[in-house]
């Protein structure tokens, strides 16, 4: 591990429960707290416990702040509710994604941000510099808090049990201001599993009395303890997008599979004018595979025996029993049922084009 490698507020209680690590974003953090494979099905069938902490949390503040989120960011945050999350971007003015975010509305002029640990630096320094002119301020809180998640059909209870009664009221996608034994907490209703699931920001100093209240009161219920290997196939079988995989610098949101969220009436946010004249050249399609070979990110995709594309993130689907990937295709998409080969080290392994998600839960 890298000794510049930041370390988790609960890095302590990892070491202790003996979790096996990675180097992620420029942290250290679980890779897995045994097998990958039963913290993936404890999530699918009760719940997981989640570190997030190198998640990159800011804060953004001040009477302009909806307006300026709406230049500096893709969609329109100034209609946003107090209390909602949104998901969105912030893109180079070429229409190139910077990060993918989620945007909380806390309260008028007060919004929250999380976006990815890689991408930290960069986006604070863009922010910044989008919200010079507009009364409102950037302040970047992450190494003063930590990031926590549960997730799984059995989320709910846990929090509950576990002293969070402002999560029995909370809607899909909502977020409140709320406290855990005296410390500030935003308690959201979002995550990146495809599953029902809460996620917490709180002060580092008290992330491992959550944690530790969580686990007293989820473990009852079947939850586990999981690491980044498992959210990375849960969120591939949800077909959530991770940055540096189906989004970067040289892709748009919509060939990134995010085009939805492109508002045709969204404000003047960087990047948008870009958008209405670049042409897309590849799209994102669905595969899954007809035996046990996964396919991995970089392998080529072929259609009839051309190489049309490659694959972006790729798995061996745990609640499928199958291989599952995202790929970027090349010209035109391929309707769904459309038959593939994936080049495996040098074999071509049968796929076909699937529709999107995997899998579908209810995570509403």
């Amino acid at each position: 591990m890298s000794s510049e490698a930041r370390k988790s507020p609960l890095d302590q209680q990892h070491n202790a429960a003996e979790a096996k690590f990675t180097e992620f974003g420029g942290w250290v953090l679980p890779l897995r707290f045994g097998s990958e494979l039963a913290e993936h099905h404890a999530v699918r069938q009760a719940a997981g416990l989640f570190d997030l902490s190198h998640m990159a949390q800011l804060e953004v503040a001040g009477p302009g702040a909806a307006q300026a989120l709406d230049y500096a960011l893709m969609g329109s945050h100034s209609t946003m509710p107090d209390g909602r999350a949104s998901y969105s971007m912030i893109l180079a003015p070429d229409g190139g994604v910077i990060d993918d975010l989620i945007v909380y509305r806390l309260a008028e002029d007060r919004f929250f941000i999380i976006a990815n640990a890689g991408n930290r630096e960069t986006v604070v320094a863009e922010l910044t510099a989008r919200l010079e002119g507009f009364d409102a301020a950037l302040a970047d809180v992450t190494e003063a808090r930590a990031l926590i998640a549960v997730q799984g059909p059995r989320a709910l209870d846990i929090v509950l049990a576990a002293g969070l009664p402002a999560a029995a009221d909370l809607g899909y996608y909502r977020a409140v201001e709320s406290t855990f034994k005296g410390q500030p907490i935003v308690l959201a209703r979002t995550g990146y599993t495809g599953e029902n699931g809460f996620e917490i920001s709180i002060p580092a100093a008290a992330a491992a009395d959550l944690w530790s209240s969580l686990l007293a009161a989820g473990e009852p219920l079947g939850l586990v303890r999981a690491g980044l290997a498992a959210r990375d196939t849960l969120r591939l079988e949800a077909a959530m997008p991770l940055y540096g995989h189906e989004l970067d610098r040289d892709t748009t949101p919509a060939e990134g599979g995010q085009g939805a969220f492109m508002r045709a009436k969204a404000a003047d946010y960087v990047g948008r004018a870009a958008l209405q004249d670049r042409k897309q050249t590849k799209h994102l399609v669905g595969l899954v595979g007809a035996g046990r070979r996964a396919a991995r990110a970089g392998y080529p995709v072929l259609i009839d025996g051309q190489v049309r594309g490659r694959v972006t993130s790729g798995a061996l689907s745990p609640s499928l029993g199958r291989p599952i990937a995202l790929a970027f295709i090349d010209g035109a998409t391929p309707a769904v049922g459309t038959p593939v080969e994936v080049d495996v080290r040098g074999q071509l392994a049968a796929y076909e084009v699937t529709g999107l998600p995997f899998l579908k839960r209810d995570s509403r």
